[in-house]
């Protein structure tokens, strides 16, 4: 089932974007033209931090039972971001794939330009470039600010596996799609 996307902007113009509390976006995954699994990506309320609003980007995938069977599937991302910066504070990323199974934290210090980053144990501290996004908040910036006018184009900067990734969104074509 394709995500229905619904582009809602908040009643205040100076904190306009396009996604809400609530928004859920569910997908069928497909493997060889079998339905193999379900994606979900939801949105939220975080709490606060002092007087901030926060809010989690929660992304999940888990393969069908069938599928289970001979290969699990079972992955969370959740990521913790300030709505007014459009800036991730915190990502966890449980990865269960197979006999794989992966823990990876993600603190953003986005003031000093540093991320500290715990996989299998091990704490570092990394530098970031300004405004870096993780895997998930990405994908909410981009539909915030990329303008959707074909030829239109975004640079972003991603850190996900203790790497800055420059990563470009460009809008190629408009399209209409329908769904259920």
């Amino acid at each position: 089932m394709p995500g229905a996307v619904s582009w809602v902007e908040a009643s205040d113009p100076s904190s306009a974007r396009f996604f809400q509390v609530g928004e859920q976006l569910t997908y069928d995954i497909s493997w060889l033209y079998i339905t193999a699994g379900t994606a979900v990506m939801a949105i939220s309320d975080a709490g606060t931090d002092g007087d901030r609003p926060l809010m989690k980007l929660l992304t999940t995938a888990q393969s069908k039972p069938a599928i289970t069977k001979f290969f699990p599937v079972d992955n969370r991302v959740e990521s913790i971001m300030d709505p007014a910066t459009l800036l991730p504070e915190h990502l966890v990323f449980r990865r269960r794939e197979g006999k794989k199974k992966e823990d990876i934290e993600y603190t953003f210090h986005q003031k000093k330009g540093t991320v500290t980053a715990v996989k299998g144990g091990t704490s570092e501290t990394l530098e970031i470039p300004p405004g870096s996004q993780d895997v998930i908040s990405c994908l909410y910036y981009a539909r915030s600010e990329l303008t959707l006018q074909p030829g239109s184009s975004l640079m972003m900067n991603v850190f996900h596996d203790k790497k800055n990734r420059k990563l470009e969104a460009r809008v190629e074509e408009i399209e209409t799609l329908s769904g259920p």
